[in-house]
């Protein structure tokens, strides 16, 4: 699936989840946006370390989400090595087929730039 599909879908699927209506999930929703606004740390340093937890986490929604916003942000394909290694070092060597799908999904976005 192409970062462009992925993205489609996810929104598709955001809007299914967010008209349920459910107070809940939408405060969670809002509280997951929150997290990565400006605070005492940057919201840009605060999508790298989405990224590093998405990573070690093993979730490839959440490392494609991630990279996608790191990239749009600025960060250099060398930040986001340095980054994802820390991943790879707390993680080990079972985040290694998420590393790949990462290194891919930077490679993919930027094509599109």
């Amino acid at each position: 699936m192409t970062i462009d599909e992925w993205t489609k879908l996810r929104e598709q699927q955001n809007e299914l989840v967010l008209d349920s209506g459910h107070l809940g999930i939408q405060r969670f929703f809002n509280l997951d946006t929150r997290a990565y606004e400006d605070g005492a740390l940057p919201g840009r340093v605060k999508e790298l370390c989405g990224l590093v937890a998405s990573l070690v986490l093993r979730c490839d929604d959440c490392v494609t989400y991630h990279v996608a916003q790191c990239v749009k942000v600025g960060f250099t394909d060398a930040e986001l090595h340095d980054a994802l290694n820390v991943g790879l070092i707390v993680g080990g060597s079972i985040v290694i087929p998420h590393l790949r799908r990462a290194f891919e999904r930077i490679e993919e976005l930027r094509k599109l730039a």
